[in-house]
Order: structure tokens, then sequence, then C-alpha cells
């Protein structure tokens, strides 16, 4: 007489729901296949991006997060352009400008720009880095679900492109009336967008696959 082996509901529950994919947008559920390099998976009903394909892994993307906060570092210490009037000479930093724009009343744009420029940036990359830590060891880090959530919300302020593009029509407008050069802060930041918008190229989500949580 045979016997059948017990199943075990929560690892079958899983390994169902792992293969489910579910439209933040309109909550349309999908099963899950294999994409193929450059594929882009999309909602039937409202064209959300569901899934992309990935070709970087968790290591690659723990490398990328050291470059960032790298070149992070050196485009907050170093100035950014240097202005120039009858033989005297300003080196500005970006903290330089936001401490200058405060006392000049302009604490909301001071504000905001300290937020989208440093705080969030800093917030994100220190966020990823955590999850990578313990996610390239195949756990699930502490506090895993929150600072997920947390990377949802903060991915879309973070603003050097912006920075960056503002700065380069300021040099231009600030000509008229300054010698004006830009320093080597100015192409950190440069580079620094260039690496967040490969990091906005990269979808997050996968972390919840990538990292299973039977692994906690």
């Amino acid at each position: 007489m045979s016997t059948t082996p017990p199943v075990n509901v929560e690892h079958a529950h899983k390994a169902i729901t792992s293969d489910l994919l579910i439209c933040e947008h309109c909550d349309t559920v999908y099963r899950r296949r294999p994409l193929a390099r450059g594929d882009v998976a999309r909602c039937a009903r409202c064209h959300a991006v569901l899934e992309r394909h990935q070709r970087i892994g968790l290591n690659a993307m723990f490398a990328l997060v050291i470059t960032v906060m790298v070149v992070f570092v050196q485009a907050n210490v170093w100035p950014i352009i240097t202005l120039g009037l009858n033989g005297t000479e300003i080196h500005a930093t970006l903290w330089g400008i936001i401490i200058m724009m405060w006392k000049d009343h302009s604490q909301v744009v001071s504000v905001l720009a300290a937020a989208t420029l440093f705080f969030f940036p800093l917030c994100k990359m220190l966020v990823l880095g955590w999850l990578l830590v313990y996610g390239r060891k195949g756990q699930r880090a502490p506090g895993f679900r929150p600072l997920m959530v947390t990377l949802h919300y903060i991915g879309p302020w973070t603003m050097s492109e912006v920075f960056v593009l503002g700065i380069l029509v300021s040099i231009v407008k600030a000509q008229l009336y300054f010698d004006v050069t830009p320093d080597i802060g100015v192409f950190a930041y440069a580079g620094l967008a260039i690496l967040i918008t490969v990091f906005s190229s990269i979808d997050m989500r996968q972390l919840w696959d990538k990292i299973p949580e039977s692994s906690t």
C-alpha cells in the first residue's frame, strides 16, 4: 500500500504565486513567462509595464551602487563652478549654493534642492546597498518589505540630471556678467546623472523574486 507524501501548503502557495504577475495599476493577473533580451511585458488592459528583461544580476547591481556612492561623494565635495569678477573668484559647491539660497529667503527652493540632490539619492543608495549586501548571500535584509516600499516612493525624486541641465543653463547665462569656469564637480554630477539613469532602467521589483522570502 503506497502512501502520499505530505504537501507543504506554504511552499506550494509560494510556487504558484511566484509564477504570477499582477498589474499594480489595474490588478489584472497574468502568468509569468521567460523574457528574451529587450522584451517588455505590458498589461493588455492598461498597457502598464509589468516586467522587463533584466541582464544585470545582484553582484553587478552592488558594484554599481558602490560606484554611484564614490561619484556621489566626489560630486558633493568638489566645487561645481567658479565665478570670477574683478579678480575675485568664488568656488561654488552644492551645499554652498543651498546655504546661499536659504540666506536669500528661498527656503523652499533650498529644501527641495537639498532633498532631491542629496538626501533622496543618498537614501536610495544606502537602502539598495543594505538590501544587496544580504541579497548577494541569498538572504532578505532586515526590514526588506518597508525598504522596498521606500525605494518605490523615493525613486522619482532623485533629480541629478535636472540639476546638471540647470547648471549648464546657468553657466551660459552667468557668462554675461561673470567669468564662469565649470569645475570638476559639475562633471562628477554629470557622471552621477548617467549612473542614476542606468539605475532608473533597472526594475527594482526583481529583488522580490531574486531574493526569495524562504531564504530568511
